[in-house]
């Protein structure tokens, strides 16, 4: 039986390699909206971020999202990816108990 290839994307954060499925998808699209993506489906470049707070706060603080999208993030852009990560980490711990 043939094994399929998990696809592999990296943390803009931490710069780890992790499979595609475990990160978030941050999507900046033709229109120039930057917004999180759960579906992985969504059309524009995307960047990829591990659901930790550290993670982010470092992409921020590097400015690794405005450099992997070519544009600036504004204040509102930022604290809505803040609260998607914090929304997603509740919703895990929610899951696992």
């Amino acid at each position: 039986m043939k094994t399929r290839k998990v696809p592999m994307r990296m943390c803009v954060g931490c710069r780890e390699m992790k499979p595609k499925k475990e990160l978030i998808r941050v999507v900046h699209s033709p229109e120039g909206e930057v917004s999180v993506d759960l579906t992985w489906r969504k059309p524009g470049r995307g960047a990829y971020l591990c659901p930790r707070e550290e993670c982010l706060a470092k992409a921020l603080k590097q400015k690794q999202l405005e450099r992997a999208f070519s544009a600036p993030l504004g204040a509102e852009t930022q604290e809505g990816l803040r609260q998607a990560v914090a929304a997603l980490k509740k919703e895990e711990a929610d899951g696992s108990t």
